[in-house]
């Protein structure tokens, strides 16, 4: 099973037909992912927590409409999305992070699906059939954290379980410019400097992205929208690109393509990653 970072966007996605994401989405099971996984991880930018925590649910998960000062049209909150929760994958994430010492691990047995996972996967699977689990993330650790992280959850792969890191490549709010306006050079510099930094396989570099990275302050003023990347960076071997230059605060997405990429450092596996960035 693959693992995928995903760039959200706002709700707004959900009834925006114009928006090409929306149509890429609802067409990821016949075009990307044809085998159906037994649950879903979702690591969710907007879960931030002091300890690793899993949203461990018995029963349908709630859905929670987290836009924090944003508003949206009226239909936007009667939107349900009521997948099983994944109380067994939660037990499971659990024992791999506190094996690999970053425990303990807490459990959330209310909280709900954020907009961050559930905006995605009423496109990606509309009949909300698969048990799903959130993952938090901690803001004040680091990004090579994160990486670490997704490396103690790289088992999860191999078990039937679909991981996504639901992120953005850029996101400063305070920054934002008008939908049709040019796209800000600090956000272009970045995402340019990331999608590069991927595909040459330097890690390092992006779990160091604060050093490295051009205006990355600017891009990231807080880490909650990348570090979802990192984690699913470090549970993945192989790479396919889904890359785009746009940013998300002012425009919309485009689709660039690229062959399977093996960085020579690797062991050829049949695992991939998928990265969707705009």
């Amino acid at each position: 099973m693959d693992t995928f970072f995903i760039s959200h966007g706002a709700p707004i996605l959900i009834t925006d037909d114009s928006n090409p994401q929306r149509s890429f989405l609802q067409s990821w099971k016949p075009s990307i992912m044809q085998e159906a996984p037994k649950a879903i991880l979702m690591v969710s930018a907007h879960w931030d927590t002091e300890a690793p925590t899993v949203s461990l649910i018995h029963g349908a998960n709630d859905t929670i409409y987290d836009f924090h000062g944003l508003t949206f049209p009226s239909e936007i909150y009667k939107l349900k999305y009521p997948a099983p929760g994944a109380p067994d994958l939660a037990q499971r994430v659990k024992e791999l992070l506190n094996k690999s010492g970053f425990g303990p691990v807490k459990e959330d047995k209310t909280r709900g699906l954020d907009h961050a996972a559930w905006v995605i996967l009423m496109l990606m699977y509309p009949e909300a059939k698969i048990p799903v689990c959130q993952l938090s993330v901690q803001t004040r650790k680091s990004a090579e954290y994160h990486y670490k992280l997704g490396q103690a959850l790289s088992q999860l792969r191999d078990e039937g379980v679909l991981t996504i890191g639901s992120g953005n490549a850029t996101h400063n709010f305070q920054l934002l410019g008008p939908k049709d306006g040019p796209i800000a050079q600090w956000a272009s510099d970045f995402d340019a400097w990331l999608k590069e930094a991927l595909i040459d396989g330097r890690y390092d570099d992006v779990n160091n992205y604060e050093e490295k990275a051009p205006n990355a302050r600017l891009a990231h003023p807080c880490p909650d929208h990348l570090f979802p990347l990192h984690v699913a960076l470090g549970a993945a071997d192989f790479l396919f690109y889904v890359l785009s230059n746009q940013n998300i605060l002012q425009k919309g997405m485009k689709y660039y393509k690229q062959n399977r990429y093996s960085h020579s450092n690797f062991l050829t596996t049949s695992h991939e990653q998928i990265l969707y960035i705009y």
